[in-house]
């Protein structure tokens, strides 16, 4: 705060400083809804603002924030048009259940002005909750909207009244006087049937032949890495991941990467030949499921989860519990029982079942002229630094960087609109991820489609990720989803179709360094970027210009899903 400033007492001062004593980030875009919140965070915290150019990359950028650190981040935006704008970016927070704080001008006190629309209503619509703070109670309610969005894991809307942002609200806290959120303490089976699953589970595991262990975001978020890595040696299992939660088996020679379409086709082939399969804290989605496929009939598949119960009917018992409690107690018991290692994966050879497919011509080039997705995802693959965090947007393009670009742990590959179907998350993400690890290399993959949708936000990629800082758009001049699905049905592709557009050039405009890839050769300037020092770097933009006709395998299985 300037020494000459003096203090502002007021409800947005008394939001921000309760904020801050539990948030470190703000992003959005400032209107005279929330003028005075974003003065005090400013002027009176240490917390930090950065500014994303439309109001729903706040929610982006605090969204990914969290996924990339489990660290509570805050979006703002003023009333009305403002508030409305980040509605798609929260329904993606809900339903990925991220928690985040969105602070938001609302409607004076006295009634809603022509400009003003049912702002709790469009909240909970999406699965937010909204806390209301006034005059006196604003620290206390702010404290609460932190606790409900850590306790539930789903983002929460801190309204502020226009007529009461300004008003005098006595002095502020000390920080020592401002209560702790509780955190959610780690679920643990209980009662005796619980127990009896607990026993059940790893009798099966003493005895199975070809164990098989899957982990997703909730074993992340749990913490249970290590002990999931001591439960897959004592058993000799073989492991696999959700898409959200790959890397999170500590010895990778036994693990398979990606289930479901991500996945290699002869890794999935062999998952289907376990006797025994425990997942822990994956929600088993159509996705990661396979449509149902994933495990073959005879296979006794049990599932570990903080949910209320089975989310999959292929699960034939589920003990409700965090996956590091449950893992721990798994352990313990197989220890009690003096079982042995299956030796499975031993027996196997591993590595080549992981090998996704190559592009079928050396030149990387498809048959109609424009670069094969798969040569260019492999060829980038190889060129990324190992620090990558890659944060990706919602479209056809998504399976490329899973399967050809491997990360080291969870909160190091998010999928920002992937839970609600969206596109135009892309950009914004790379602000969040950025302030998240400053550290690290952050990779954005997005379309054209998705990125024409958030190109506001390109500005603020450059802004914040700079020199380490790179964005691969996969332009096919199409929405490829919609061609794969619905062209393929006989529809009309016009309304499917995007003009090539010259990324590389609107990447210089912002100030980043914009290259139109047409042949592998143009990736060395990756090569390039990747062995200097991040200061003397710019954000680099890699325009690839791809074919339409090389269909990923995930969609394969969407299309004969929907066929």
């Amino acid at each position: 705060m300037p020494a000459s400033a003096t203090p502002r007492t007021n409800v947005s001062a008394h939001v921000a400083h309760a904020l801050a004593a539990h948030v470190d980030h703000v992003f959005g875009v400032m209107g005279n809804g929330n003028a005075w919140f974003l003065d005090a965070i400013e002027r009176q915290t240490d917390a930090s603002f950065t500014a994303v150019r439309h109001e729903a990359g706040g929610v982006v950028a605090a969204d990914a924030h969290y996924r990339a650190s489990k660290r509570l981040a805050a979006a703002t935006s003023t009333y009305g048009a403002g508030f409305t704008n980040t509605l798609t970016s929260l329904a993606e927070a809900a339903q990925a259940r991220v928690p985040l704080v969105l602070v938001v001008g609302d409607e004076p006190t006295s009634g809603p002005r022509p400009w003003d629309v049912d702002q709790i209503a469009l909240a909970s619509a999406v699965g937010a909750r909204t806390y209301t703070v006034g005059r006196t109670d604003a620290s206390a309610t702010t404290i609460i909207a932190i606790e409900h969005a850590l306790q539930y894991r789903l983002p929460v809307v801190l309204a502020i009244p226009y007529d009461v942002a300004a008003a005098e609200a006595g002095p502020l806290p000390e920080a020592s006087e401002l209560p702790q959120p509780s955190l959610p303490a780690p679920v643990a089976p209980r009662g005796e049937f619980a127990a009896g699953v607990v026993a059940e589970i790893a009798a099966a595991l003493a005895e199975a032949k070809r164990p098989f262990l899957l982990a997703g975001r909730g074993a992340w978020l749990a913490g249970a890495g290590p002990v999931l890595g001591e439960l897959a040696a004592a058993t000799g299992a073989i492991t696999a991941s959700t898409a959200l939660g790959r890397g999170i088996f500590p010895d990778a020679r036994y693990d398979l990467g990606v289930t479901g379409g991500f996945g290699a086709e002869a890794a999935m082939e062999l998952v289907r030949e376990a006797d025994v399969a425990v997942v822990f804290g994956a929600s088993l989605n159509q996705f990661t499921m396979r449509f149902g496929e994933l495990f073959a009939p005879g296979t006794r598949v049990f599932q570990v989860d903080v949910a209320a119960a089975a989310t999959h009917p292929n699960v034939g018992a589920f003990v409700r519990g965090d996956a590091a409690v449950v893992a721990g107690l798994l352990v313990d018991e197989l220890d009690r029982l003096g079982a042995e290692p299956s030796g499975w994966r031993e027996s196997l050879e591993l590595a080549p079942l992981r090998a996704y497919p190559a592009a079928e011509q050396a030149s990387g080039l498809a048959d109609d002229g424009r670069l094969d997705p798969r040569a260019v995802a492999a060829r980038i693959g190889e060129l990324l630094p190992e620090d990558r965090v890659v944060v990706s947007d919602g479209g056809h393009f998504i399976g490329w960087a899973n399967m050809y670009w491997p990360v080291a742990s969870p909160d190091r590959m998010m999928m920002v609109g992937t839970a609600f179907q969206s596109i135009g998350q892309g950009f914004p993400s790379v602000a969040g991820a950025a302030a998240a690890k400053p550290d690290a290399t952050i990779v954005l993959t997005s379309g054209d489609g998705g990125g024409l949708m958030a190109i506001a936000d390109l500005e603020t990629a450059v802004r914040t990720a700079r020199g380490r800082g790179v964005a691969v758009i996969w332009n096919d001049a199409a929405y490829g989803a919609e061609v794969n699905l619905y062209g393929l049905k006989g529809l009309a592709e016009a309304p499917m179709l995007i003009p090539q557009v010259d990324f590389a050039a609107a990447a210089a405009a912002f100030g980043a360094q914009g290259v139109a890839v047409e042949t592998l050769a143009d990736l060395e300037t990756l090569a390039e970027w990747a062995g200097r020092p991040a200061a003397e770097r710019p954000f680099l933009l890699l325009d690839c210009r791809i074919s339409g006709a090389v269909i990923a395998p995930y969609q394969h299985e969407i299309i004969r899903i929907n066929s």
